[in-house]
């Protein structure tokens, strides 16, 4: 399960944090300074608040954890609002109003503007998932559908070539979507092929690893449960350290469709 501290108390030492906030620029969440937060509609469930406007970006994440119990029987989402789960770890009920969906670790749901997504745990224990929404973007011809997968029946793409870094792509290559979700896996010693700068924006959540990211140029440690903001243009690149597993994330990325004047 991910890292996010729900207990109350002093700490064994001084009060400091590894957070970076640039606002509109980008940031670095650590696990360890993820606080509650309510949100309407949904019970039983334990919520962090990740990327948002307030931060400068365009879409907002959540990281959850339904409780025995969790469900949201009110509808994610809303007019205009596309949206997208993502199991961790655990098993969820999704459903669309029409029909429902057994997901479970390393599962997905995409639904587009307008479907009000509904979550249910759908198991005793606990249920990890990290969850999307953004306001879609149309475009005359194109009218996005549901999809439903799981990593574990996707076959990896090699990044840009390279044997040690993996590529998961959730969404179809389709000109419907405004945006894909992917996960990117590094084997300990690898890295991006250089530093990126470009249009898109992503928020990444780390499922597993640790490493050093490059933010506008600052190399920042990062791990296991955190989650990275980076806007438009940025510096960005990492490379995985240790031994014993990948550094991997799930993010997201606006796609497929030209920049408004």
């Amino acid at each position: 399960m991910g890292y996010k501290n729900n207990n109350i108390g002093y700490v064994d030492g001084l009060l400091e944090s590894r957070a970076v906030i640039k606002k509109n620029n980008y940031a670095v969440l650590p696990h360890e300074g993820l606080v509650n937060n309510v949100i309407p509609g949904f019970e039983n469930c334990d919520c962090s608040i990740l990327g948002s406007k307030k931060l400068g970006a365009n879409f907002v994440d959540f990281i959850m954890t339904f409780q025995k119990g969790g469900k949201n029987t009110q509808g994610f989402g809303g007019e205009g609002v596309e949206t997208l789960v993502y199991v961790i770890d655990g098993k969820l009920t999704v459903g669309d109003g029409e029909e429902t969906h057994e997901v479970t670790t390393g599962g997905f749901v995409y639904l587009p503007a307008g479907v009000l997504m509904y979550l249910e745990n759908a198991q005793e224990e606990k249920t990890e998932f990290f969850l999307y929404k953004k306001r879609y973007q149309p475009i005359k011809g194109q009218e996005a559908y549901k999809v439903v997968g799981n990593i574990n029946e996707i076959e990896p793409i090699q990044y840009e070539g390279m044997k040690d870094v993996l590529l998961w792509d959730f969404l179809p290559k389709d000109l419907c979507f405004d945006m894909n979700f992917h996960i990117l896996s590094f084997e300990p010693g690898a890295s991006h092929g250089y530093i990126e700068t470009h249009y898109q924006e992503h928020g990444a959540y780390l499922l597993s690893g640790k490493g050093m990211y490059n933010l506008d140029n600052e190399w920042l440690p990062v791990e296991k449960g955190d989650y990275i903001f980076m806007s438009a243009y940025v510096h960005q690149a990492a490379y995985a350290v240790g031994r014993d597993e990948p550094l991997a994330y799930v993010y997201s990325k606006d796609c497929n469709r030209e920049p408004e004047i």
